[in-house]
């Protein structure tokens, strides 16, 4: 992997998600939206690559990395959630085809909305906000990444939906193709989806059942 970082600086996000700060390799340069492999520089870890989305803003000198705890998978989140200042990572190249097209509809669950953080705060320092809606799926309220910072953003355009919760004035159950009818503005512009193979898959379905032109549609390919 051709880029070295060190953590500066971890925080809590929400209860299983944190931030990590770390230092910014020269040369790594990528895209809103893309995704680097990162593996912890232990001679038992390096081998664990896992990808994430930088959620650092592109002229940032640091890189910060938005991740969540699976304690069910295989250790590496775990691990990254409790290492201490000055551990060593590496990087690789930046990757991925979800990057910014033009104004649109944000389609994420869970951790999904990584890459969309990405570029809503990439627009948000281009002071070019304005016609993006955010639809995100979430268990409940609590899983929600950086949701003030979101409401911030995009306001009355910030459409959160909990599958097992519900609350006045908040809609809950999953994602279906009469919640992406109702709630997509402009059927012209871009659709920006992401989050896990399953949902990813039934969104897409969704869409172009409700005549969103597959070239308007924007995933990891």
């Amino acid at each position: 992997m051709p880029y070295e970082a060190t953590l500066l600086m971890r925080q809590f996000v929400t209860h299983d998600v944190q931030r990590l700060l770390l230092t910014r390799s020269e040369g790594l340069v990528w895209q809103a939206g893309q995704g680097v492999e990162l593996a912890i520089d232990e001679h038992e870890w390096r081998g664990e690559r896992r990808p994430f989305t930088p959620t650092s803003l592109l002229e940032d000198r640091i890189l910060e990395l938005t991740i969540k705890r699976y304690p069910e998978a295989d250790g590496v989140t775990e691990l990254l959630h409790e290492l201490a200042p000055g551990a060593g990572l590496l990087l690789g190249d930046p990757f991925g085809t979800i990057t910014y097209q033009g104004p649109g509809t944000f389609i994420a669950a869970g951790t999904g909305v990584t890459p969309f953080l990405a570029i809503l705060r990439q627009l948000a320092q281009d002071e070019s906000l304005a016609h993006h809606r955010l639809l995100l799926s979430n268990k409940r309220d609590r899983d929600v990444i950086c949701a003030k910072e979101l409401a911030h953003y995009l306001g009355d355009d910030l459409v959160l939906r909990f599958t097992r919760q519900h609350q006045p004035g908040q809609q809950s159950h999953r994602m279906d193709a009469d919640f992406l009818d109702a709630n997509i503005v402009d059927r012209d512009g871009y659709c920006y989806v992401c989050g896990p193979d399953g949902f990813v898959a039934s969104i897409k379905e969704a869409l172009l059942s409700l005549g969103i032109h597959p070239a308007k549609l924007v995933y990891e390919r």
